[in-house]
């Protein structure tokens, strides 16, 4: 709870990529902070800009425009009107997060790393699955991320039915996604992971309905809330909000 007076550091949201997943945002912030009144909430700017070119079409099928120049128009939207940190709710986006971070004069969280951090301290041994869209493993952000933590990363072999997981849902089919899901976990336990990284913000909105998994399950957008709150409570170490950043 903010002392009286205390102004609330505001978080500039990237969104759009999709609209539920910028609204899930929204509503797990909601309900992360602890507030008696509206104040006492994180004041929000949010650009959900559906608009933004495809990020499968660039990264995957090579056909796509870049979106870079419309994710870095946002950014900077975001901090002529006030945002004080950003956030950007899209694991697949983060493939451009170096271009983005370089040209705002203030910090971006990383959802990436944070996530990194977050799974290597749930399991400090073996190999991590990454259940996210293809265009992460092609871009190599969540491999890179791991890396760093001297961990290994993999992905489910069926990326034709992760991708068309995303899409069913995107366009609102979110119970044809769950099969999918269900036999992806199984075959990265399988292949020696203990924990999985809930790397596409589409798959958190099916999270819930994941506690099944033989895996143990770090949602990258709860990482990306944790660190909102954390930075708009005033700590910014990693040794006390996990909150990595860009300046």
């Amino acid at each position: 709870m903010k002392d009286q007076g205390q102004r609330r550091s505001v978080i500039g949201i990237l969104g759009g990529m999709g609209p539920e997943a910028t609204i899930l945002l929204m509503s797990r912030l909601l309900a992360a902070t602890p507030a008696r009144d509206d104040s006492d909430h994180l004041p929000l700017l949010v650009d959900s800009n559906t608009q933004v070119p495809s990020r499968i079409a660039h990264l995957i099928e090579g056909t796509g425009v870049d979106p870079t120049p419309v994710l870095i128009d946002m950014a900077r939207r975001l901090v002529t009107s006030g945002a004080d940190v950003l956030a950007m709710p899209c694991n697949t986006a983060h493939s451009y997060y170096d271009a983005i971070a370089a040209a705002v004069r203030v910090p971006m969280l990383n959802m990436v790393e944070l996530t990194a951090q977050a799974a290597h301290g749930r399991s400090a041994m073996g190999p991590v699955g990454i259940l996210a869209s293809p265009a992460v493993e092609v871009t190599g952000v969540f491999a890179r991320a791991f890396e760093a933590l001297g961990r290994e990363v993999f992905y489910p072999t069926d990326r034709d039915g992760i991708l068309g997981a995303i899409r069913a849902i995107k366009s609102g089919r979110a119970d044809e996604a769950l099969p999918v899901l269900r036999a992806a976990m199984v075959e990265l336990a399988g292949r020696g992971a203990q924990v999985a990284v809930i790397g596409c913000s589409e798959f958190s909105i099916v999270a819930p309905r994941l506690a099944d998994s033989p895996l143990a399950l770090v949602d990258s957008l709860d990482m990306l809330v944790a660190a909102c709150v954390g930075f708009a409570g005033g700590g910014t170490s990693s040794s006390n909000t996990g909150v990595t950043l860009t300046q």
